[in-house]
C-alpha cells in the first residue's frame, strides 16, 4: 500500500515487478552520472579563467559529446527493449480472469470454473480494520506461484486497471480487449486505483487482491 511518505517504489510481489525495480535502479544510475558530470562541467566553467573564445572548432571534443550521449542510451535502451518482452510474455497462463471497469466500480469473471461473477465497490470508511479508498466489499482471490492471465475491458469509458506492487498496468478501454499477464509469488493483500481520470468518482473504484495458497483457492471456488 503507497504512503505519502514513502518516497522509494514499492516492495515486489512479482517477477516483473522485480525487473522494474532493477531497470529504474538501472536508469537512475546513468541518470546520477550523468548530472554529476555535467555539474563538474558548469563548475569548470564558471571558474576557470581560461577561455578560449577564439577556438570555433574541436573535432576531438564534437566526437566525445556524440558518442558519449549514444552509449547511454543504449545502455538504457537494451534493459528497456528486454522488459518489454517480458511484460507481453503470456507463458502459457493456468488462470484467466476476466475484469471490466464501470464508472465506478469493477467486476470480475472467472470464466475457467463455475462462471463466478461479482462486482467490487469501495468500502465506506467505517473503522480501522478497513483500508480508508482502497478496501473493497468483494476482493479478487486470486492463486500464489501461478501464472495468470487478465482480461480487461470497459463498458463506458477508459479506466486503467493497476496494481503497483505486482508492476501491473493496463487500460481498460470500451469496445477493446487488452491482455495482461502477471505472477503473485506470495501471499498477501495488494491494492491499487484506477489510474485513468474516468469521471466525478475517479478516486472511489479501488482494486483489492487477495493472494492465498492454491490448495486454499481451490476450496473457495468450491464454496462459490
Amino acid at each position: 500500500m503507497a504512503t505519502w511518505s514513502n518516497l522509494m517504489l514499492q516492495n515486489s510481489s512479482s517477477p516483473l515487478k522485480e525487473q522494474l525495480i532493477f531497470f529504474y535502479d538501472n536508469s537512475m544510475l546513468v541518470l546520477t552520472l550523468i548530472t554529476i558530470f555535467i555539474m563538474y562541467m558548469m563548475l569548470t566553467l564558471i571558474y576557470n579563467k581560461i577561455s578560449n573564445k577564439f577556438m570555433i572548432e574541436h573535432q576531438k571534443v564534437e566526437f566525445i559529446w556524440t558518442i558519449f550521449p549514444a552509449f547511454f542510451l543504449i545502455f538504457i535502451g537494451i534493459p528497456s527493449i528486454h522488459l518489454l518482452y517480458l511484460l507481453d510474455e503470456s507463458n502459457s497462463p493456468s488462470i484467466s480472469l476476466k475484469i471490466i471497469g464501470h464508472q465506478w466500480y469493477w467486476s470480475y469473471e472467472y470464466s475457467d470454473f463455475k462462471n463466478i461473477e461479482f462486482d467490487s465497490y469501495m468500502l465506506p470508511y467505517s473503522s480501522p480494520e478497513n483500508f480508508r479508498l482502497l478496501d473493497v466489499d468483494n476482493r479478487v482471490t486470486l492463486p500464489m506461484n501461478i501464472q495468470i492471465r487478465a482480461l480487461i475491458s470497459s463498458s463506458d469509458v477508459i479506466h486503467a486497471w493497476t496494481i503497483p506492487s505486482l508492476g501491473v498496468k493496463v487500460d481498460a478501454m470500451p469496445g477493446r480487449l487488452n491482455q495482461l499477464n502477471f505472477y503473485i509469488n506470495r501471499p498477501g493483500l495488494f491494492f491499487g486505483q484506477c489510474s485513468e481520470i474516468c469521471g466525478a468518482n475517479h478516486s472511489f473504484m479501488p482494486i483489492s487482491i487477495e493472494s492465498i495458497n492454491l490448495n486454499y483457492f481451490i476450496d473457495w471456488i468450491n464454496k462459490n
